[in-house]
């Protein structure tokens, strides 16, 4: 150790590494540790049961209340005979469309809600949810986007900068789907859709004239119309915040997953309370592949209940856990009885004669 001038080797103090004497130091804080007796367990056992039973049959009745119509379109067949998905796979880049008849046995009442909805894709891989720029979608717009955009992040041919850049808006969904009864199309709102906080927040269009903006930046690869025409009805409804666009940047955790797709515009009177038992027709723009990775399309209807969507693992979960609970009190009681009984009789069978010397 080294000394200043002045100091002796006896003024100097080694530094010691002992942690200093007090109670949360030295672990002799008061500690309170539960005792597992069946006097505790078994009651704890049985409440948690008779609790979690009867919620999870509330909570899988509100579940049963929604509606809902799953209609799986991955090999539609198109007016030529053959199936969409192997006209996409001879034809990349290319649309196919294809219409499917369906029927709904009972009155979908209230919000009406159309989902689509695909398997086997994970957008939870590392690589593929940081493949974005936030400041991009943000509105900022650079000649030089975030690294993490790589490989999409400059056109290969014009190696103009790409606005939205990265995986997630490169892969962007871009199937249209139509509803039609009597061969009349029903209107569906692409508005309202999205989460409220993400358009206000997280996507904004850069100030002034949106085409004058995105003059010298290209398109992503997989993208049909530019940036600032994916709506062509509602001026409002482009660029960053493109409610699709959005609902789509919001990856979800597991591989199979639904996203909001269209709301079922009430104001017409015929569709008022929603849509009534009828026969129906799916019209489908087929442009995104999905077979290629043994992947699956679907259109879900659904209406909503008190909960949200028709989704029943809640009140199965509850259920299931409430009944293994009760199972697990009845056999650790029925156990604690035997071993009870067990131990009184040999209490009772001890020799009661004492010996002297």
């Amino acid at each position: 150790m080294s000394m200043r001038q002045g100091e002796s080797e006896a003024d100097v103090v080694p530094k010691s590494k002992r942690p200093s004497d007090s109670a949360f130091k030295q672990q002799r804080l008061p500690a309170w540790q539960p005792v597992l007796t069946a006097r505790t367990v078994l009651p704890t056992f049985f409440v948690i049961g008779v609790l979690f039973v009867p919620i999870g049959v509330v909570l899988l009745h509100l579940s049963n209340t929604a509606n809902e119509l799953i209609i799986d379109y991955t090999r539609c067949t198109s007016s030529g005979g053959i199936t969409c998905a192997d006209y996409l796979q001879e034809n990349p880049g290319k649309q196919c469309n294809c219409a499917i008849n369906f029927t709904l046995t009972s009155d979908f009442n209230g919000d009406v809600y159309m989902y689509y909805g695909l398997t086997n894709y994970y957008q939870n891989h590392r690589r593929y949810v940081k493949s974005r720029d936030d400041l991009q979608l943000l509105g900022q717009l650079s000649q030089t986007p975030s690294t993490d955009c790589a490989p999409f992040a400059y056109h290969p041919v014009t190696m103009e900068p790409i606005a939205p850049c990265g995986a997630i808006a490169n892969s962007l969904f871009n199937d249209t789907l139509k509803l039609a009864q009597g061969g009349v199309d029903i209107k569906l709102l692409n508005t309202g859709i999205a989460w409220p906080s993400d358009k206000r927040v997280k996507f904004r269009n850069p100030e002034g004239n949106l085409t004058l903006a995105l003059k010298g930046f290209a398109k992503p690869i997989f993208w049909q119309h530019e940036l600032y025409d994916l709506d062509k009805e509602n001026a409002e409804n482009n660029g960053f915040q493109n409610e699709d666009l959005i609902v789509w940047m919001r990856t979800a955790a597991l591989p199979s997953f639904r996203k909001l797709y269209r709301r079922l515009d009430q104001t017409n009177n015929n569709y008022a309370k929603g849509l009534k038992a009828g026969e129906y027709t799916l019209n489908v723009e087929y442009r995104y592949p999905v077979v290629s990775f043994d992947g699956t399309k679907r259109m879900i209807i659904s209406t909503t209940s008190v909960l949200g969507g028709k989704n029943p693992f809640l009140g199965i979960a509850y259920i299931v856990v409430g009944a293994i609970c009760i199972t697990l009190g009845l056999g650790l009681l029925l156990i604690h009885m035997r071993c009870s009984r067990s131990s009184n009789m040999e209490m009772i069978n001890v020799n009661p004669h004492t010996q002297y010397s």
